[in-house]
């Protein structure tokens, strides 16, 4: 009967994990928008003419630019319209708040309505927004901003196309400069193929998850999964870790701060699955349970979330989109494989527990 209600305890907190990611999704992506994936390649050619100190690079997947400015100068971005954007120097990072640039560029849609008070035209109107000398942005001039692909990739679908070369301007006192890039499509990989490799994971550790439900094989088999569980959660750890890499976090603490801020649950799930792993090589009471919901979270925060990557040719992580792959594929079949081998040793306990005759 105990057995019974932990196998429905679990189920209803696999659920609840469920619930709880997609009312939280919008707020697990660093930035608020950044995306999963993406087929459009954004680089950074060159500052010219360049400034030691002054730095230009892609972040987010090419969601935002990131400009770092370690000159005694103050440099100014320039928007859509010639009126200053941003300004960046000794004193903090400041954003014109008539600028209509400040107010399009806040997400990647870029449809935010126009106060009354946004006139390239008027005088800048500075509101300090950082006391460092890194300033992050969307910028439209960047990005391809209709939902269907140029037409030379819908006509050629199999290679890479530049879809055009952009360029930001800049102003450095009274001297102009600009940011140059480029803008690419690039083909998406083969979704089925990850999803038939991803598949057949499963069903290799589902049939691990009957070893450990027998009595015979169980333990070993359970420890087997307890080994899984410890290298999916630590994948599922890396992999946030790589995102605030990838979106300009600075350091140990401003990795912590990111994750904190923008990826906890992805962060809870990784060490919930390190600590089910422990349990279940420890061979604990209720390690079952344990490894079923840590499975079930594993897979929901940390592999469904990201399964974008299957179909997107651009990842938001410091590494290829290949190893990306990999590792999504790697935390989905742990996370599945750990759950159904939990849930089956749940059942065949209860099922146990039934036919022991009652005195």
């Amino acid at each position: 009967m105990i057995r019974t209600l932990l196998a429905r305890a679990a189920l209803i907190a696999a659920t609840a994990c469920a619930a709880t990611l997609f009312t939280a999704a919008p707020a697990a992506a660093h930035g608020a928008d950044a995306p999963d994936g993406t087929d459009y390649r954004t680089r950074v050619t060159g500052v010219t003419p360049a400034r030691p100190g002054l730095t230009v690079r892609v972040i987010e997947a090419g969601a935002r630019l990131e400009l770092t400015n370690r000159t005694s100068r103050t440099i100014e971005v320039i928007g859509y319209s010639g009126e200053p954007y941003l300004r960046v120097g000794p004193d903090g990072v400041y954003e014109n708040s008539r600028s209509p640039a400040t107010y399009l560029n806040r997400t990647l849609a870029g449809d935010t309505a126009l106060p009354a008070d946004a006139d390239p035209a008027a005088p800048p109107s500075w509101r300090r927004v950082d006391d460092g000398a890194t300033v992050r942005w969307h910028d439209q001039r960047t990005r391809w901003q209709e939902s269907a692909p140029p037409d030379a990739a819908r006509l050629a679908p199999e290679r890479e196309h530049r879809v055009r070369d952009w360029t930001i301007p800049l102003r450095d006192g009274a001297d102009p400069a600009q940011i140059a890039g480029t803008l690419d499509w690039v083909p998406p990989p083969d979704a089925y193929t990850w999803w038939t490799v991803t598949i057949v994971g499963l069903l290799a550790v589902g049939a691990l998850g009957l070893l450990a439900a027998a009595s015979t094989a169980g333990a070993r088999a359970l420890s087997a999964v307890g080994v899984l569980l410890l290298l999916g959660g630590a994948v599922a750890v890396l992999y946030p870790v790589g995102r605030e890499l990838d979106a300009g976090a600075q350091g140990v603490g401003g990795v912590l701060a990111g994750l904190l801020g923008g990826q906890v649950w992805a962060l809870l799930t990784g060490l919930g699955a390190l600590a089910a792993g422990a349990y279940a090589l420890a061979r604990r009471p209720a390690a079952d349970f344990a490894v079923a919901l840590a499975g079930a979270c594993l897979a929901l925060f940390a592999g469904v979330s990201n399964a974008a990557v299957f179909s997107r040719s651009v990842v938001p992580v410091p590494w290829s989109p290949g190893v990306a792959r990999v590792m999504v594929a790697a935390v989905l079949i742990t996370g599945v494989g750990a759950t159904a081998a939990g849930v089956l040793r749940l059942h065949a306990a209860s099922r146990a527990a039934t036919r022991v005759p009652t005195p």
